[in-house]
């Protein structure tokens, strides 16, 4: 199926951003924010009142309170929009007890498709991820119709996002809900108030990285052109269709150094095999085992995290810039602006 709107709506679509408060869904709520001439209108965000929501503190946009439980809420928020923009998840890849990550990324998702297929929507935008693609061989570049082909190698994380992004695909079959599924890659950019996948970036930018990982590289994209992607979607993106959202291929060497010469910072010189990173990782993940009580939360590394890290191939976004009409900058902009963002900040990011 694929959406038959390609022309713009007399008026801005009335958006609701759910995970209005992550990185994603910020950028998405200030793309909107920024196109609409009445946002206070047009610009509705669903959030949990324990929110940090200092991404979205400056713009003027409706706020509506509550969390994946609450139906009549939910119901209520979802009234009148024209496209929902779902942007929730749970990356904690390193959780001992994966449980959290398929009730959030699973369940929750799904108590909110059941209200979303009976919303009459013009687009419901899913945020994925790129860890839903094939792997192939390692070499060749992936795309969108490849199997997927993990395995067990990502973990309970991608088994989670992966079953997400299924039974989204299944209320487009089942119920008519007019999905659009964008498998996004790691995102960069300024606005990164509580860094997760910008931690790397963040100690880079700080000089905090004394070595890089030799022969790790991943996909990589300004999370603004994320944001651009969104919005394109959200208007006449394929109902059903899969979108890789990601810009480029890119070393770790190569990140760093762009995030350290954009701040005067001194970037690493030397490279360590990637076995060291599996065996600090290993030991990080066995001492966090042991130190968890009194620790009393878990460490955010272990051996996942670092197959994570290096183990997606180059993928082909042709398929967004055909049919979407995306046209992503070169994640080294957005890479160079994060480091410049954690820089001017530095005394009011929150570490996770």
């Amino acid at each position: 199926m694929t959406g038959s709107e390609t022309t713009a709506p007399n008026r801005p679509r009335r958006a609701l951003v759910l995970g209005a408060s992550g990185f994603v869904g910020s950028h998405v709520v200030r793309k909107l924010a920024e196109r609409s001439p009445d946002p206070a209108r047009d610009v509705r965000v669903y959030l949990r009142r324990t929110s940090k929501t200092i991404a979205i503190d400056d713009l003027d946009v409706e706020r509506c309170y509550g969390d994946l439980y609450d139906g009549e809420a939910l119901r209520a928020a979802m009234a009148d929009r024209d496209v929902v923009y779902y942007c929730v998840v749970d990356t904690r890849f390193y959780l001992r007890d994966p449980s959290p990550l398929f009730e959030t990324n699973v369940a929750g998702l799904q108590r909110v498709l059941d209200i979303a297929a009976d919303a009459d929507l013009h687009r419901f935008v899913f945020c994925s991820t790129i860890g839903t693609i094939a792997l192939g061989d390692g070499r060749t570049v992936v795309n969108e119709d490849m199997p997927f082909d993990w395995g067990d190698r990502g973990g309970p994380y991608i088994e989670s996002r992966r079953q997400a992004e299924e039974l989204v695909l299944r209320y487009v079959r089942e119920r008519g809900l007019p999905a659009v599924v964008m498998c996004v890659s790691n995102p960069y950019g300024p606005r990164d108030w509580q860094p997760m996948q910008g931690m790397l970036i963040q100690n880079a930018a700080y000089g905090r990285i004394p070595v890089y990982v030799k022969g790790v590289s991943t996909e990589v994209v300004g999370v603004e052109d994320v944001a651009d992607a969104f919005l394109l979607a959200g208007e006449h993106g394929g109902i059903g269709e899969r979108y890789i959202i990601s810009e480029t291929y890119m070393s770790m060497r190569e990140m760093f150094e762009i995030a350290a010469s954009a701040v005067g910072a001194r970037a690493p010189r030397f490279g360590v095999p990637l076995a060291a990173l599996y065996a600090g990782a290993w030991t990080v993940d066995k001492l966090g085992r042991l130190l968890g009580p009194v620790l009393r939360r878990p460490v955010p590394m272990n051996t996942t995290g670092v197959r994570l890290l290096h183990i997606m191939p180059p993928a082909d976004h042709s398929k967004a810039v055909r049919e979407l009409g995306w046209q992503p900058r070169p994640a080294a902009e957005s890479i160079a602006a994060a480091a410049r963002f954690y820089v001017e900040n530095r005394g009011r990011i929150t570490p996770r």
